[in-house]
């Protein structure tokens, strides 16, 4: 399997070379030449494994440079009950009522799904970096659960230091605690003073100084980094299985989304014949991506017109992996896209929208603040289950655009213990956390606080790094 960029420069690479690069030279994302198909056979045989044995069936067919040993041996060191809440299903399926399905995808360190894909992107790291004899500095921008969950992941393992950059003050108080207390030297916070999307921006004005990534050995684990995104698609088989009893049935997937890098996970899942009916995608008041899907015009919004709300992690107003979805409805048309993605806001006609509804299956909503807490309000009195803003923001949408006889599996995207403000204003209860985190945000906190520019954080990595 070799990877292009959606861009359509450069050459064609290695599942290896691609981890620890991140993005394209040309500034586009790294996509598979093409998506391995599976059949109702395949799927049959997979039905019954083991959720670390199907992320090693499902990995496999896009990673050859490998040893198939080792990339077994990875799976399941990462996916263990002991590493997600003591579940052996690693990711459990919830029935809130028939047809209407949760998917716990939060057992992991940081009650965050993005434990799913960056445990496995941290052994991966370790693993090749050992085999080269290398050291990588990962960039990283979080607008709360990806920060935390990079840094879990990477913290104490060799080869590897990470600078993360996060909006100043934008995250909540259990979100900050969880990074900034970590004291590991390898390690680095910066809070920015900005929006989400200064933070991604910074990064991919890194990234793009191609000299300076080379020289300071840049990476990423933000879900530019296809190994991420690739990780992601396996739970997309493993509510499937949980949710159906034959490969007869069709289900669709509700995915509260502001990167769209999680729904794009399932996208792919559909492509390689996951019998998925739709994806749906779930938005804050950042609406961005529901007004792709509505109308057809994509029109990212600057630092001023992205609100602070109370699903924090949804504040997103330019969603990177978008351009990944964007070069298969062109075709992996690379002059297209980066057209497109170098230009701004742009519009897709009517028969392209056409094929983004049938075709590919998607639609999408919006939620609010008053929706949110009404949502968690209602689903504890009904179910008597506690769910985060952003999995309300995905139910509240998922109720509304529900399919008669086709089962609903909505995506968990947090544990309510890292947004207890919300939870107290829906429910009037404080949300119980773990006992490990207990007092967390009582703890010593090491961050540096940076502006939104890219030379002022070159400044602090090279500085880190004992080059200036």
């Amino acid at each position: 399997m070799r990877y292009l960029s959606t861009r359509g420069g450069g050459v064609p690479k290695r599942f290896c070379d691609i981890l620890l690069e991140g993005l394209a030279e040309d500034g586009g994302l790294f996509l598979p030449e093409r998506y391995p198909k599976v059949d109702a056979t395949t799927l049959s045989s997979w039905r019954t494994l083991s959720y670390a044995e199907l992320a090693f069936e499902i990995l496999s067919l896009y990673i050859d440079d490998i040893p198939a040993e080792d990339l077994r041996r990875l799976c399941a060191q990462t996916y263990r009950a002991e590493v997600f809440g003591g579940r052996a299903e690693i990711t459990p399926l919830h029935r809130l009522e028939p047809g209407l399905y949760l998917e716990e995808l939060s057992n992991g360190p940081t009650l965050a799904f993005k434990d799913m894909a960056m445990q496995l992107l941290g052994a991966l790291f370790e693993y090749e970096l050992g085999r080269r004899g290398e050291q990588l500095n990962i960039l990283g921008a979080t607008s709360g659960d990806t920060g935390s969950a990079a840094e879990y992941a990477m913290r104490g393992r060799a080869g590897v230091n990470v600078f993360m950059l996060s909006p100043h003050g934008r995250m909540s108080a259990f979100q900050q605690a969880q990074m900034f207390s970590l004291q590991d030297a390898n390690i680095h916070n910066l809070a920015v003073r900005g929006v989400f999307d200064d933070c991604q921006d910074i990064v991919k004005a890194v990234s793009n100084d191609l000299a300076y990534k080379k020289s300071r050995k840049i990476g990423t684990v933000n879900s530019i980094n296809w190994a991420r995104l690739l990780a992601q698609v396996v739970y997309y088989f493993a509510g499937y299985f949980q949710a159906t009893k034959s490969n007869d049935e069709r289900v669709s997937f509700t995915v509260p989304s502001g990167n769209f890098g999680n729904v794009c996970a399932g996208h792919v899942a559909r492509q390689m014949g996951l019998p998925i009916e739709q994806l749906v995608v779930a938005t804050n008041e950042n609406d961005v991506l529901d007004e792709f899907f509505r109308t057809g015009r994509y029109a990212p919004r600057g630092a001023a017109h992205t609100h602070a709300t109370s699903s924090p992690s949804m504040d997103i107003s330019k969603a990177s992996n978008f351009e990944r979805f964007i070069a298969d409805v062109m075709d992996r048309d690379g002059a297209q896209v980066a057209a497109r993605f170098q230009g701004g806001a742009f519009e897709v006609d009517a028969a392209t929208m056409e094929r983004v509804h049938a075709h590919y299956g998607f639609a999408s909503g919006a939620s609010s603040h008053t929706d949110r807490v009404a949502t968690i309000r209602a689903c504890w009195h009904k179910t008597g289950r506690l769910i985060d803003p952003h999995t309300a923001d995905g139910l509240k949408v998922a109720e509304a655009l529900r399919q008669p006889d086709v089962p609903m599996i909505v995506l968990e995207t947090a544990l309510p213990a890292k947004f207890a403000d919300t939870l107290v204003e829906a429910t009037g209860m404080q949300p119980p956390r773990p006992a490990h985190l207990e007092g967390i945000e009582n703890l010593p906190q090491r961050v540096q606080v940076v502006d939104a520019d890219a030379a002022q954080v070159r400044a602090v990595i090279d500085h880190c790094l004992g080059l200036g």
